[in-house]
């Protein structure tokens, strides 16, 4: 199986904040879930997956580069970087498949986007997978959970979840893509920032909520290429909330306006923060940029102050030619 040169890259993860994103599909394929795989082929790929997240889990190098599909070998440095970024989440745990599908898309006839309906026995519930600019072949999603001892010393529990698309070359399932996501943030796992979200919103807090969302979707969703009914239902949650975020959103720092492009959920730091998009002066001193992004910091927070009690902390990011560098973080409590 040959990867088209576009589509190779889009499988490698970029870390805990990177999922595989894909256009509108403009053709549809089989996908066959694991209770409904045959013995062997639901065997074959638990195996894979078994050995491959005992690979991320103890940070093995050499497993994974000798699992590579040869399309992508040459993003190695981007999936080896990946796995040691996750490290963090998946340190000491123990894998644990949480679910397996099988997808073909033989009959593609040039690499296009797909989208496979995932069914399950029963037919009550429907995952849709979403892959762009996908070659023709036979492909697997695998997503495992790391099951590990929870903040606190708590009973053990889902430390974070690993994802593996994998690729049929030949008669070998290599390795195409790996995805790492914490299972929580903060000590808080994405039921608890849905219940919040929930909370927020019926308090009028619609910021806070908004964002609580996302930070559940973050938490919930192990990859962004993959829909469920249950998320869809909190993605039409968020999208009812009133007076939700709007953009360009101006904040006043002493006699200066600074107008705020974005708001997004950033979970780089593997804490529930917030990441600010902000216009700059064009200032280029290290000094006066951290002076001029924790005066924005402080403005936004004093217009939506109760995004203090949500989220742990605020990344700026200036905006200087449409080009957006981060100049800092900083917790909560260090924002006056």
């Amino acid at each position: 199986m040959r990867l088209s040169k576009q589509w190779a890259p889009a499988l490698i993860s970029c870390g805990l904040l990177c999922g595989f994103l894909a256009p509108s599909a403009t053709q549809a394929a089989t996908c066959t879930s694991q209770a409904e795989m045959q013995a062997a082929d639901r065997d074959t790929l638990a195996t894979a997956a078994q050995r491959l997240s005992v690979a991320v889990i103890q940070q093995d190098p050499g497993t994974l580069q000798a699992a590579l599909l040869p399309a992508v070998a040459q993003q190695w440095d981007s999936i080896r970087g990946a796995v040691e970024q996750g490290a963090p989440a998946v340190k000491g745990g123990q894998p644990q498949i949480n679910a397996m599908y099988l997808l073909d898309a033989s009959a593609n006839t040039a690499a296009s986007d797909t989208q496979f309906f995932c069914s399950n026995t029963e037919g009550s519930m429907t995952v849709t997978i979403t892959l762009g600019n996908l070659p023709p072949g036979k492909y697997a999603v695998i997503q495992s959970y790391v099951m590990g001892a929870a903040a606190g010393g708590s009973a053990p529990g889902i430390v974070a979840q690993v994802t593996f698309i994998l690729g049929l070359d030949g008669n070998a399932w290599k390795l195409g893509g790996v995805f790492i996501r914490p299972a929580m943030l903060g000590g808080h796992d994405g039921v608890w920032y849905w219940q919040r979200a929930r909370e927020l919103a019926r308090a009028d807090s619609p910021w806070a909520a908004y964002f609580a969302y996302q930070a559940a979707r973050y938490l919930l969703l192990p990859v962004d290429f993959i829909s469920s009914p249950n998320l869809e239902k909190l993605d039409q949650e968020q999208a009812a909330i009133k007076n939700a975020p709007a953009f360009p959103y101006s904040v006043n720092a002493g006699d200066r306006s600074f107008k705020i492009d974005n708001v997004h959920f950033d979970a780089s730091l593997r804490e529930a923060d917030l990441g600010i998009n902000y216009e700059s002066t064009g200032v280029t001193d290290p000094a006066a940029q951290r002076t001029e992004a924790t005066a924005v910091m402080s403005a936004f927070l004093k217009a939506q102050p109760v995004l203090r009690q949500s989220f742990h902390g605020l990344w700026a990011y200036a905006l200087i030619n449409g080009k957006a560098t981060p100049v800092m973080e900083l917790p909560m409590n260090q924002i006056r």
